[in-house]
């Protein structure tokens, strides 16, 4: 089995992946302060919940935006498999061409979106991973990755408007019905979801306009993928 490992800043998830099939996931909580020992233990009684043990383990992939979590992840699956884990990063060969100014920047998350995209999909292709930040990449007919953008994500948002704003209470992120609200939790769920709509609707024009491809197709991923997608046409696929 292929342990699967993608280090995010909210979550670590961690797959089990057999031959072409997905045999579970799981999810645990990116903690900084957490040491490989505590790492290891916990990977480890996520494989025992599905009924794997460290002995089943062929081999580990990781993926990660969090440098600091990344040494402590990487020495406890060593410690708990006795496997030395490919990483995701500069020099692994994925079939992707990119055509950046510095390659090495491009964060392992927006290569292997890509390399995923390509595998299930046609390009031209405009990915968007909508999670605690939210990326756009851009990936042309030949395959080619042309760069893309960053935002904040949409909780990452809100979380700044409450923290900053000491009169505004929290709100649930649902769509409203309409962009003026008579109440203050209505009035900020326009602002925040429906503007963020707005926003990504936006960048997806952009992103067309500038690759001259007003037929890509736009597929959506990630924790809030599926809020904005149900509220625009502009997304044509989304996949968790």
């Amino acid at each position: 089995m292929l342990i699967a490992i993608d280090i995010g800043n909210t979550n670590i998830v961690i797959g089990g992946i057999q031959g072409d099939a997905i045999q579970f996931e799981a999810r645990i909580a990116t903690d900084r302060i957490k040491t490989s020992d505590q790492y290891g233990v916990e990977i480890k009684n996520i494989l025992a919940l599905f009924g794997v043990k460290p002995c089943d383990v062929d081999d580990c992939i990781i993926s990660s935006v969090v440098p600091p979590v990344f040494n402590s992840v990487y020495t406890g699956l060593v410690k708990m498999t006795g496997k030395h884990p490919l990483v995701v990063g500069p020099g692994i060969k994925t079939g992707l061409n990119i055509q950046m100014d510095v390659p090495s920047q491009v964060g392992s998350d927006r290569i292997v979106i890509a390399v995923a995209a390509l595998a299930e999909y046609e390009p031209p292709l405009i990915l968007m991973d909508l999670g605690t930040a939210t990326t756009i990449e851009v990936v042309d007919r030949g395959s080619t990755y042309l760069g893309g953008c960053i935002t904040a994500g949409v909780r990452i948002s809100t979380d700044a408007l409450f923290q900053k704003a000491a009169m505004l209470p929290r709100v649930e992120l649902v769509r409203p019905d309409t962009v003026l609200s008579g109440t203050a939790v209505g009035q900020i769920q326009a602002g925040a979801v429906l503007g963020y709509i707005g926003a990504m609707e936006y960048l997806i024009q952009q992103a067309k306009a500038e690759m001259g491809e007003p037929e890509a197709k736009v597929v959506a991923t990630g924790g809030l993928a599926r809020m904005i997608a149900d509220n625009t046409e502009m997304i044509d696929v989304v996949d968790s």
